[in-house]
């Protein structure tokens, strides 16, 4: 029996808001085409990037003090990994507004792929980069050694390869949905 103000669904029928809406209905979907850019979406982006800054800067003032790296080595350090994550970011931003689906849960799926996935990727692409660089003896290129004196073309050098390893890691990310598609193809 059902309460006050509870309706009751027969099987198989599901709630809507109206009878003809449909996922791409503009009154259904979660976010608009350019949500992201616009004033709000920019202000919230900039919140949520000093959020995770933060984190950082307390994360490197809980490490042991005989283990915590120099301010400047942990700049440096923390300085790749954020313009990677910015180019993951914005890649993530302009790929959600390529369709006419919902660009929020796009950029949702797209974000949840790299922080599962995508980490595999880099990890495997950082091992590999390094076991060649290892074999090659390039110091440079050792990613969180700089030299002493700490040499800015060590860090640009390093901050190249991460970049490629993110951009490799976003082409492969790109692909699971397309492979998702192909495999459950009808007619395969």
């Amino acid at each position: 029996m059902a309460g006050v103000g509870v309706s009751v669904l027969s099987q198989g029928q599901l709630p809507s808001a109206s009878s003809n809406s449909s996922p791409t209905d503009p009154d259904t979907r979660g976010c608009s085409s350019g949500d992201f850019m616009d004033s709000f979406g920019i202000f919230l982006q900039g919140l949520l990037g000093v959020v995770a800054f933060s984190t950082l800067m307390l994360k490197h003032f809980r490490e042991p003090k005989h283990e915590r790296r120099p301010w400047r080595i942990w700049f440096l350090d923390t300085s790749k990994q954020a313009i990677g994550m910015l180019f993951i970011h914005f890649a993530n931003v302009y790929l959600s507004d390529l369709t006419e689906e919902d660009p929020c849960s796009l950029y949702l799926i797209n974000f949840l792929l790299d922080a599962t996935l995508g980490m595999l990727v880099i990890y495997g692409g950082v091992k590999a980069v390094s076991a060649v660089v290892e074999w090659r003896q390039w110091d440079s290129l050792r990613f969180g050694e700089y030299g002493e004196p700490v040499q800015c073309s060590a860090w640009v050098g390093q901050c190249a390869l991460y970049i490629l390893i993110m951009m490799f890691e976003k082409v492969m990310i790109m692909l699971v949905p397309r492979v998702k598609s192909f495999i459950l193809q009808p007619g395969c």
